[in-house]
Parts: C-alpha cells; sequence; structure tokens
C-alpha cells in the first residue's frame, strides 16, 4: 500500500459528504486549520464507473473504478486518472472487495471490505500484505486495519460538536490517519465504503 513518511503525527481530516460545487455529487474534505484538502465532485451522482479523488486544485489524485465480476462486484483504484497512456492501460495500485459471507457465519470483527494490492481480489505470497477495513459505515465508525502488522492504520469516527445539541449528523465525520499511511489513500477508502454501503 502507499505509505507516506513524511509525519510523525496523527492527520486528522473533516470529511463533508457533499461537493462545494452546485447540484453536483461528491465530498469536500477539509485539514485541522480548515483548508480544502480533496474534493469529489461527480456531475452524473453517486453510482457512476469512476470516481476521481482530486486535490484542492482540481488534480486528480486516485481514480475509484467499479468493476463487475458474476456475482461480486471489485473496485479498482489507478493513481490520477484512469485513462490510458501512450495506449497502454493503467495498472491499478489497489483492489478493492466488499466481504461476502456465503455461509452466513459470524462476523467476529464485522469486516466490511478487504483491500489488496494491484488488480488482483485474492491475496497471495508474492503481493504482500493488503487491509482489512471493520466496523459500520452507516454508523461511522471505522478501523482500518493493516493485515500484516494487524496496527490500525486509519479511523471513521463521528465528528462532536463544540456547541451543546448541536449535532452534524451522517454527512460530516473524520478521518483519522496514523503516522506513516497515505491520507488521500485513507480518503479513498472513504470513497470505497461509500459506494459499497450507501
Amino acid at each position: 500500500m502507499k505509505y507516506d513518511t513524511s509525519s510523525s503525527c496523527c492527520t486528522s481530516l473533516t470529511v463533508w459528504r457533499k461537493s462545494l460545487v452546485f447540484s453536483c455529487y461528491g465530498f469536500t474534505v477539509f485539514d485541522s486549520n480548515g483548508n480544502l484538502v480533496y474534493r469529489v465532485d461527480n456531475y452524473r451522482g453517486d453510482r457512476t464507473e469512476d470516481i476521481v479523488l482530486m486535490d484542492a486544485r482540481g488534480k486528480p489524485l486516485l481514480t475509484l473504478h467499479r468493476k463487475k465480476r458474476r456475482f461480486v462486484k471489485n473496485w479498482v483504484v489507478f493513481e490520477g486518472d484512469a485513462e490510458e497512456r501512450d495506449g497502454k492501460p493503467k495498472k491499478p495500485i489497489y483492489c478493492g472487495r466488499k466481504h461476502v459471507n456465503l455461509l452466513l457465519q459470524r462476523n467476529p470483527h464485522d469486516v466490511l471490505a478487504h483491500v489488496f494490492r494491484g488488480s488482483d481480489s485474492h491475496p497471495s505470497s508474492e503481493k504482500g500484505y493488503g487491509l482489512e477495513i471493520q466496523g459500520c459505515y452507516e454508523r461511522r465508525t471505522c478501523q482500518v486495519v493493516d493485515d500484516e502488522s494487524g496496527e490500525v492504520v486509519a479511523e471513521i469516527k463521528k465528528k462532536d460538536a463544540c456547541i451543546q445539541g448541536i449535532s452534524y449528523g451522517l454527512d460530516v465525520f473524520l478521518l483519522i490517519v496514523r503516522p506513516g499511511f497515505n491520507p488521500a489513500f485513507a480518503m479513498s477508502l472513504v470513497l470505497l465504503l461509500d459506494q459499497m454501503f450507501t
């Protein structure tokens, strides 16, 4: 996965499930100082093939692409936009798959999704570790766990209002990113969950 070693402390982002562009589906993401850092502006609604995570200036950082395979939907993520370069298709940096419990067994960690390197939807010894997303996205309480180390690398939490009696609801929440984990990559996981569970 993409790691960023430039920071030694957690990054706290406020995610607003709304685009700043009128009549657009999307997300607006602010840092702890209130500066715009990421945005998603989707003119076609929330169920398109491609969702692009951009920086504040509109530069594409990551593109989430939905693929259908038989009964299960997979999502692949590309760096930048998903367009071909020099006639060659770009290779995805990761693949996400919704956790499916065919035997209806108890889900001990409330596993929501699995994330793997590249375009494969199954881990292998050559591909190395992946990520497991646990919790409940509908309640905005999720943890992203590194399969190799077992450490939590990012969390989604409800945002508490500073003034008593005011609730932000579910459209405004926090994304806490641990040191060493790329915040843009973490935000793409939020987009992945939003596609899976809304």
